[in-house]
């Protein structure tokens, strides 16, 4: 079982323009997260938070102008960059967002057999199939190439490559855009039931009402900085149990909550 905790983590890039001017852009201004085993932690914040951001960071897939500091510490070791690559695609997967991680020149069958030998698999070939069975895919699929694919079906197989092995982090980034709706909740139902069989499990979403029935608590992010930890139950109602003004904002703004902008001045 493994606890993964980030503590003040801070990420800017180096940039050079025209001659040797050097400019710094900001990337996460201070996030913290707490993942233990058995949890679902949903990560939710506006677009350009920096979740994603978080995400290669933890797993170590930041370009070499990246500057980090704070600290993200596996099991009680603090972990560097390298260490934390090492972890990566066996005790630490990543579930990403774009459908373009796919590799377009090489079949899909061949891409997932990749995946379950780095998982540990001894039947790759065996695992590939059936993972993709178990997500409505026939077996024609692993002749295929991705732009062969519809966008839900890419979906699904990055689903079936990150869930192959039995890891022991798994960071969900965006993981239903483009599904139809039973196979998004199928997603989240897999997602939880890791969670229940040892799996730490970091969520991150846009979808707020969809990550409430399997998170155990919210984390709310504000341009690269967390700000708010909220229990699910919490959002109800007008908000008026949510302690943070943005997360209240975020909870009112929603289309079932009437789409409600705070007042000028409202979110500090």
């Amino acid at each position: 079982m493994t606890r993964l905790q980030i503590e003040d983590l801070t990420v800017s890039f180096v940039q050079y323009e025209r001659g040797l001017r050097r400019r710094v852009v900001p990337g996460l201004a201070g996030m913290d997260l707490d993942v233990a085993p058995g949890e679902v932690v949903a990560l939710v914040g506006a677009s350009g938070a920096g979740k994603s951001l978080l995400a290669h960071a933890v797993l170590g897939l930041l370009p070499p102008n990246a500057v980090e500091s704070g600290r993200v510490v596996v099991d009680g070791f603090e972990a560097a960059p390298a260490d934390r690559r090492r972890f990566a695609g066996r005790d630490v997967v990543l579930l990403p967002q774009s459908v373009t991680y796919l590799d377009p020149v090489a079949p899909v069958g061949r891409q997932i057999r990749r995946a379950a030998r780095l998982a540990g698999l001894a039947d790759p070939a065996a695992a590939a199939a059936s993972a993709l069975h178990r997500r409505g895919l026939g077996a024609e699929v692993l002749g295929r190439y991705p732009h062969e694919l519809s966008g839900g079906m890419a979906r699904r197989v990055l689903v079936a490559m990150a869930l192959l092995g039995r890891p022991r982090i798994i960071i969900a980034d965006e993981p239903t855009p483009g599904l139809q709706q039973e196979s998004a909740e199928a997603v989240l139902d897999e997602l939880r039931a890791r969670a229940d069989d040892g799996c730490g499990v970091v969520l991150i979403t846009h979808d707020l009402v969809a990550a409430l029935p399997v998170s155990d608590r919210i984390v709310i992010c504000e341009e690269g900085r967390t700000v708010d930890v909220a229990a699910p139950q919490d959002f109800t109602g007008d908000g008026e149990r949510l302690r943070h003004p943005y997360t209240r904002a975020l909870w009112r703004a929603l289309p079932a909550n009437g789409l409600r902008l705070p007042a000028v001045g409202e979110v500090a």
